[in-house]
Parts: C-alpha cells; sequence; structure tokens
C-alpha cells in the first residue's frame, strides 16, 4: 500500500512517501521532504504549501492509496477539521481534510500529532508491548497520546490525550498549562525574561535569538542561568508525570521531540519529582521513561501506520 503521510505541526512541516505491507510492518520511507511552517501565514497560503510539499514526494506516476496526517488540534478527526489550535494561530474550523482529499484524490486519516506518535512508538518503538502507554513530544509545545490495550484512548469527545493542558504551577505560583512552563518554548521565554529583569550572568547575554535551543546549548557547557531553568522546567515536567501516573498507571512513558535532546538535564530532576510525589513506588514500573525510538520521524511513521490500518 502506498501511503502519504504528514507532520504538520507549529514549527515545522514534513512529508513522507511510504510503502505499507498486508502485515502492519513498520512502513518503509522512500521520499522525505520538510520546510518551516511559518504558522502566522494566512490559512490558505499554509494549505498550498502543505499540498505543495506532498506532491514533491510523490514519485513520477504515482498517486497515494490513502493518507495520514499529524495535526495539532482540538480538532475532529473523523471529519478532517481543526477547531483551533495554539499552534496555528487563527486557524478556526478548517476542513484540512478535504482541502488533502480534493488534492491527492485519496481518503485521509487524520489524527492529532501526539496520538500519532503514540501509535508508532507503542506498535513498533520504545513502547512496544506496554500496556497503558503513554507518549509525550516536548518540543515548541507538549503534546502526546495514550494508549490501552494498543488502542488510542481518545475518550467521548475524541479529544484525549493532551499532557501538556494538566494544570500545574508556574514558578511564581500561578496556575498554567504543563506545556506553558516546560516545553521548548517555554524555556526560551523563561529565558529571556530572566535576561531583561535580573543581572545575573549568562552566556546567553551574548547569544542574538534565545529560544529553547538556546537555553539548551548553554545548559549543556554548565551556563548557571539556562541549568536553573531547564531544571526547573524538569521539576515540573515531574509534577505532570505524576498525574499520569495516579490516572493511568502506564506501564511507560515514551518522550520524544526537540527539547527530550536534553536528556539528563531535564529528566534527572523529573525523576526526583516523580519519586518525591508519587502517591506509592508500585506506580512505577521498571523503565518507565524511555526516549523515542523513531526521533523526528515519529509522527510520520504513526500517520502511516494508521492509514494504512484505518484504510
Amino acid at each position: 500500500m502506498n501511503i502519504l503521510a504528514f507532520d504538520f505541526g507549529g514549527t515545522r512541516t514534513r512529508a513522507a512517501w511510504y510503502t505499507v505491507d498486508d502485515a502492519g510492518s513498520v512502513p518503509i520511507q522512500h521520499h522525505r521532504a520538510e520546510q518551516a511552517t511559518q504558522s502566522s501565514d494566512p490559512v490558505a497560503r499554509l494549505i498550498e504549501r502543505l499540498i505543495a510539499l506532498g506532491r514533491g514526494v510523490i514519485p513520477d506516476g504515482a498517486t497515494p492509496d490513502a493518507i495520514g496526517i499529524a495535526a495539532p488540534g482540538p480538532a475532529d478527526n473523523a471529519r478532517g477539521v481543526i477547531y483551533h489550535s495554539y499552534a496555528l494561530p487563527g486557524w478556526k474550523n478548517v476542513p484540512l481534510g478535504d482541502f488533502l482529499r480534493d488534492a491527492f484524490h485519496a481518503p485521509v486519516y487524520m489524527h492529532n500529532d501526539g496520538s500519532m506518535g503514540a501509535l508508532a512508538e507503542g506498535w513498533a518503538g520504545a513502547g512496544r508491548g506496554a500496556n497503558p502507554l503513554i507518549y509525550m513530544t516536548i518540543s515548541t509545545g507538549i503534546g502526546g497520546g495514550v494508549l490501552i490495550d494498543g488502542q488510542l484512548f481518545t475518550g467521548w469527545s475524541g479529544l484525549a490525550a493532551e499532557p501538556g493542558h494538566l494544570v500545574v504551577t508556574a514558578p511564581d505560583g500561578t496556575p498554567t498549562r504543563l506545556e506553558a512552563v516546560a516545553s521548548g518554548t517555554a524555556l526560551g521565554e523563561r529565558a529571556r525574561f530572566l535576561i531583561e529583569t535580573t543581572d545575573t550572568p549568562s552566556s546567553l547575554r551574548q547569544v542574538a535569538v534565545i529560544d529553547g535551543a538556546a537555553v539548551g546549548t548553554a545548559a549543556a557547557n554548565r551556563d548557571a542561568l539556562a541549568l536553573h531553568i531547564v531544571m526547573q522546567a524538569g521539576t515540573i515536567l515531574g509534577y505532570g508525570i505524576v498525574s499520569l501516573l495516579h490516572l493511568f498507571s502506564p506501564e511507560a512513558i515514551v518522550i520524544g521531540g526537540s527539547t527530550a535532546k536534553l536528556g539528563a538535564l531535564l529528566f534527572d530532576p523529573a525523576r526526583a519529582a516523580i519519586n518525591q510525589h508519587v502517591l506509592d513506588a508500585r506506580y512505577l514500573p521498571p523503565n518507565l521513561i524511555r526516549r523515542a525510538h523513531f526521533g523526528e520521524d515519529v509522527c510520520l511513521i504513526g500517520a502511516a501506520m494508521y492509514a494504512a490500518r484505518t484504510n
């Protein structure tokens, strides 16, 4: 089966051409392309670029049997309609599935990007066989998905799960969303705030663009301010994970995304917070927190698998 897959995010958009066999093996990637999303552009322009990117990976003379797309939400995935999105300003009730169906003349299977990552990692990646499995992606924002008995748990609304929107306490004591304090975007925002409002020495003062990547690099180089920011984010991430443990008692939590590349700098304080606040040690299975296997293509792979199995 030939599958055209998209990973449509607030920062990057990726497209790839896959073949998937009837046995449900990991899709074989043949062509891949990506570009900056430029999410502030008008909706029509973003859709034009998305379609053009997809056309660029389709082999000459080929047509897709199905299209899988990992998209931000909340959305009506069955209809392919994005209600709105923090990652895509200005999007409101956009029938993305219809646009793709008309452009490529193939059925479209859409789901939340975090859910697609959960499918890839749960069916064939670092969380294979774990039940329940929670997948989290930490990058521009924080997304995720939950697999129970190998199937996506989406709740009565079809909108679950959104771990990035767990309510936690910000460093100033106010309630906020987890992604507002522990995502890559949040790292950059916190660093810029501290640079502007304090005189704390930091190598970040010489950086032209202070974003999550810059904070991560500075933290890896043992910059004290950057380390403080990352460790604080890791601690709050741990608080969010404690809530997930108490709600789902997962066998594994697989974490991917660009910010997850911080590794121990982020996860050590998260683990410390988990150990301190979990209700009982029996909530902690061996090898609970795992790095994602499929890297930045996890949502593409999940979209291809989802389209192949649903078509």
